[in-house]
């Protein structure tokens, strides 16, 4: 049973698998009542042919209260056009915030995004982060093709 599960494997994986997916890293950063690193890994589709979604997982570093913190995120992003500036609508959420997002991408590789953070719950031996949000994040597509 083994060999024919491996065999099956074996045969897909051989198979092309066109993807309409574009995928990489980012690098980022974020205030939200202290300063963040941003880093994560992204995947982006188009539902039709004018229209972007995102969907990022990753981290937040950051260096407050005489200690370092790493707060892990997900992220949606709904980019409305693209045209050369891609207007977005989108949210992120931490174990401890909510933040709904709007701003601008330029050919969804720049990200400049404001928002506000609703607090979920505080960190133990930490300050709330919940409050104003403004971001900066570069994109680094990975498996982009111009044909």
């Amino acid at each position: 049973m083994v060999g024919v599960l491996l065999w099956v494997g074996t045969l897909f994986a051989q198979q092309p698998k066109p993807t309409n997916w574009i995928w990489g890293p980012s690098v980022g950063w974020k205030y939200q009542r202290g300063n963040f690193l941003t880093v994560s890994g992204w995947g982006l589709f188009a539902p039709n042919h004018h229209q972007y979604i995102k969907i990022d997982a990753g981290a937040n570093f950051t260096w407050m209260q005489d200690q370092s913190t790493v707060i892990p995120e997900l992220g949606i992003t709904y980019y409305l056009s693209d045209k050369l500036i891609f207007p977005f609508l989108g949210a992120e959420i931490t174990p401890y915030t909510i933040t709904p997002k709007v701003g601008i991408g330029i050919f969804s590789l720049i990200d400049l995004g404001v928002g506000y953070g609703w607090r979920l719950q505080t960190k133990n031996n930490f300050k709330s982060i919940a409050g104003l949000s403004a971001s900066i994040k570069l994109n680094i597509p990975l498996n982009f093709h111009l044909y």
